[in-house]
């Protein structure tokens, strides 16, 4: 079998792999740099090895040593996304089994889409920069230079707030204004989740939550922690922070061990923010602690975050709500294969990224097409509570592992190796190499859908004359799940006429909704249906945050408003530099806006 590479890779992890990362960073916010010196423990896989190459993207490389010998280098052509190889030749020939520990110092661009740098203006206390990053998927590179691949590797000595467990300061020596954070993280993780943060951060005295902004407590984070233990064994990663990050942020959340991100669209989101911690601790276990070997693997990641999750919102809300929302996921999945196109590969669950940016392929597919292959072999094998075992073994068997879809699926033969015949009916080829939806839809229960179904359904097939027959009390019972799957419902049908929707706002007065969940599916939702009104509210919302779920769509549904697309991608032009890098550069594709010139 050949060996297994990574195409969003130049460095090869079947000829070496970094064992340990042992970080120095001097923060710069005046000209937003970050001067760096990086010592990598490196591991030889082969014999008569003497070459090392790494990922770097805009970096200046200024010095380069092995084993405290000067070391030769070269800077490679930049090539994309994938940014520039760097090329080292060490002073020496090493055989398989030996360590090298290779020092780079160097300095990141002020435009390293790794980092967003915020001036004092842009934050909530108006007083003090802020800065922080976001390495998924290949952008680790732009703030170091490293193995950008999905292999895990402890670290330690860092400055500022980290992915990591804190480990003490002191004064800088060699400047009295500044001090020195020591950070280590003894527990192997990967490139990706390194995480940084320099700001004013504000703790809100809880247990398990800091929060930065804006302090919120959520009573149920210790509760879904030891719910996620029970279901999938000890957690290994010592403390777990909740960093709510300014607006820019463009997730929902980012599973840095010790240290989760989360956007402050949450904040005003009722139980929006107990799901989204529910994911990010599920990804202590897939993804953190057992993490997809390339990218083209994510789904390996994301599906079993997802199906844990939901295993937790099972064990809290009870089974309905499970299948409520893996029925809301569902339809996302839609949406997102016919924002791609069905037959666009992007949503294999198990694409092929040759010469493809990870982050152009962005989207729930390897969320919930992979939760739901999980929950259609649940179904298969025996129920929730026998194939959450063999997650459970999963994940404690590959532990501190990156694995491939192919060890994944040869574990489930084995560990189900008396139901063979059941699992070699299952269209594979079908689930993972083929675009569009699965070729088999699961039967959710509709049991907390119904009311969001029929009243979706009144609002779809009622005449002008029957609009009268609407009020507040169709919603009045309606959780704000369920109102997200009302709107969700509409959305995925032909655009409501105006008079439609402009009742709806007489009624049920979604405008004043804070709930970001809600709120973006509505306006969305009147802005198909070209009311005019709702463009100001749709821009504002796309602009005043940076979540990427929902600044794309409200940018892209006034764009394909024809009478409002220059106003679009005017607002764009002028919001672009405070956006986040990986924001910025989604939404100019999505408007069609240069990059490079911005026209």
């Amino acid at each position: 079998m050949a060996p297994v590479t990574d195409p969003c890779s130049f460095s090869s992890f079947s000829k070496c792999l970094t064992r340990h990362l042992n970080l120095i960073l001097r923060v710069d916010f005046d000209s937003r740099t970050i001067r760096g010196k990086v010592a990598l423990t490196v591991e030889v896989l082969e014999d008569k090895f003497s070459v090392l190459t790494l990922d770097t993207k805009d970096l200046k490389i200024f010095k380069v040593s092995a084993n405290g010998q000067a070391a030769k280098f070269e800077l490679g052509a930049q090539q994309g996304y994938k940014g520039s190889p760097l090329e080292i030749t060490l002073p020496f020939e090493l055989s398989r089994g030996q360590n090298v520990i290779v020092e780079v110092e160097y300095e990141t661009s002020p435009s390293a889409s790794a980092l967003q740098w915020l001036s004092p203006a842009q934050t909530a206390g108006k007083k003090h920069p802020y800065l922080f990053s976001q390495c998924q998927a290949t952008h680790c590179r732009t703030m170091l230079p490293c193995q950008d691949i999905p292999v895990g590797f402890t670290y330690m000595k860092l400055i500022a707030v980290m992915s990591a467990v804190r480990d003490g300061q002191e004064p800088d020596p060699s400047d009295s204004s500044r001090v020195i954070y020591r950070f280590r993280q003894p527990v192997p993780m990967t490139s990706y989740l390194i995480a940084l943060v320099v700001g004013a951060l504000e703790s809100s005295g809880f247990t398990l939550c800091v929060c930065v902004c804006v302090c919120v407590c959520v009573s149920q984070t210790e509760t879904m922690l030891k719910t996620a233990e029970s279901l999938s064994g000890p957690y290994v990663w010592g403390q777990y922070d909740l960093l709510v990050l300014p607006p820019s942020f463009p997730y929902g959340g980012m599973e840095n061990p010790c240290l989760t991100f989360a956007t402050p669209t949450l904040l005003a989101g009722d139980r929006s923010l107990s799901n989204v911690i529910a994911h990010e601790i599920s990804h202590s276990w897939t993804g953190n602690l057992v993490t997809n070997k390339t990218w083209e693997h994510f789904w390996l990641n994301e599906g079993h975050t997802v199906y844990l999750e939901r295993m937790i919102g099972r064990a809290l809300e009870g089974e309905q709500f499970r299948q409520f929302k893996a029925r809301g996921g569902w339809k996302e999945l839609q949406e997102a294969v016919h924002q791609f196109g069905e037959n666009n590969v992007l949503t294999n669950l198990v694409p092929s990224l040759k010469d493809v940016d990870p982050d152009d392929c962005f989207s729930c597919v390897p969320y919930e097409k992979g939760f739901a292959l999980l929950y259609y072999l649940e179904e298969l094998l025996g129920g929730p509570e026998v194939f959450m075992g063999f997650v459970k073994s999963y994940t404690q068997l590959f532990a501190y592992r990156s694995v491939t879809t192919k060890e994944w699926k040869d574990y489930l033969f084995t560990y189900f190796k008396d139901k063979l015949d059941i699992l070699n009916k299952v269209d594979w080829n079908g689930w993972m190499y083929t675009p569009g939806m699965p070729p088999v839809k699961p039967q959710y229960d509709t049991t907390l859908a119904d009311a969001c179904i029929a009243l979706a359904q009144r609002w779809q097939n009622a005449k002008d004359a029957d609009l009268s027959g609407f009020s507040e009390a169709d919603i009045k019972q309606l959780s704000s799940h369920q109102l997200i799957e009302f709107l969700a419902l509409l959305l995925l049908e032909d655009p409501l006429p105006q008079s439609h929707v402009k009742r709806m706002q007489e009624v049920y007065n979604f405008n004043s909704v804070k709930n970001s969940e809600i709120r973006c599916r509505w306006l969305r939702l009147c802005v198909k249906a070209k009311w005019e009104e709702a463009v100001p509210l749709a821009l504002k919302m796309a602009t005043e945050q940076g979540r990427l779920k929902f600044t794309r769509p409200l940018f892209r549904d006034v764009y394909n408003f024809d009478k409002f697309r220059d106003v679009a991608v005017k607002l764009f032009k002028e919001h672009r530099d405070a956006m986040h890098p990986v924001t910025a550069t989604l939404v100019s594709k999505d408007l069609k806006v240069d990059q490079r010139t911005g026209f």
